[in-house]
């Protein structure tokens, strides 16, 4: 769909990152993935980074008073992306910081695709194995990277690094998937894997992270009250939060660190 000319305005507005504050507002960059742009909520104001105003950020930001929202995050950005294209919105005036990322890095997109594949086309298995290895002995290095950017340029934020929930309940209930047990489970441990690696990082930078497994628990995909997309169409908006699952999810955990 095409934007008319007030909304393409509007667009090249946001588009400069910087919503319009007060001179005594509090400025907040939100760094990250498709799990910070707001991926998965089905409306953007850009679509290259899927940016949305049901994401976490942009929600945090029009109900906590004074707050200036910097939107970097990126749909599909991985730790070298954020090295090369976000960290340079902070500053040393920068008081609250948010990130996800990892996913991208740990190619949990690609490990869910194969694992989706009938059984005897699928070797789950085998990405899974890979994608826990990359995390264990990969992926802390890169978070380092990013983290002492973080540290370095806005040393005086708040910084909340937050996970990945939990995307299955034990029930694949989305035709054109072929999730059986022993790959939900998988992909769940792969989770929370990956949420230990970004906890202990986060933790030598004396950031906090926020874990969203239990704030997801009930709300899986197959659930009767998702917070997460199973297959959807388009493809790119499948396994992301929905704008419950930033609003009632994602956006409390922020809320109990910055208020």
């Amino acid at each position: 769909m095409r934007y008319t000319t007030p909304r393409a305005a509007l667009s090249a507005v946001i588009l400069s990152l910087v919503f319009t504050a007060s001179a005594a507002a509090e400025r907040y960059v939100a760094l990250g993935d498709s799990y910070s742009s707001g991926t998965g909520t089905r409306t953007y104001f850009d679509s290259g980074c899927q940016r949305s105003v049901y994401s976490y950020p942009y929600l945090l930001s029009q109900q906590r008073a004074n707050t200036q929202l910097v939107f970097a995050a990126c749909s599909g950005a991985k730790t070298g992306d954020v090295l090369n294209n976000q960290v340079s919105q902070l500053t040393t005036a920068t008081g609250i910081v948010t990130i996800t990322v990892g996913g991208n890095d740990a190619g949990f997109s690609s490990v869910i695709t194969e694992c989706a594949k009938p059984e005897w086309a699928s070797v789950c298995d085998t990405r899974v194995n890979s994608a826990k290895s990359y995390i264990s002995n990969t992926l802390p290095g890169q978070l380092n990277n990013v983290y002492s950017q973080i540290k370095s340029r806005a040393p005086s934020a708040r910084v909340i690094v937050l996970g990945y929930p939990r995307l299955f309940m034990g029930v694949d209930c989305n035709g054109g998937t072929w999730f059986d047990s022993d790959d939900m489970v998988m992909l769940n441990q792969t989770a929370d894997l990956l949420n230990s690696v970004l906890s202990g990082r986060a933790a030598a930078y004396g950031f906090t992270f926020k874990n969203p497994t239990s704030a997801f628990t009930g709300h899986a995909i197959c659930s009767s009250t998702e917070w997460l997309n199973g297959l959807s169409n388009p493809v790119g908006e499948s396994y992301h939060p929905n704008r419950t699952g930033h609003s009632s999810g994602y956006l409390p955990l922020v809320r109990q660190v910055v208020g």
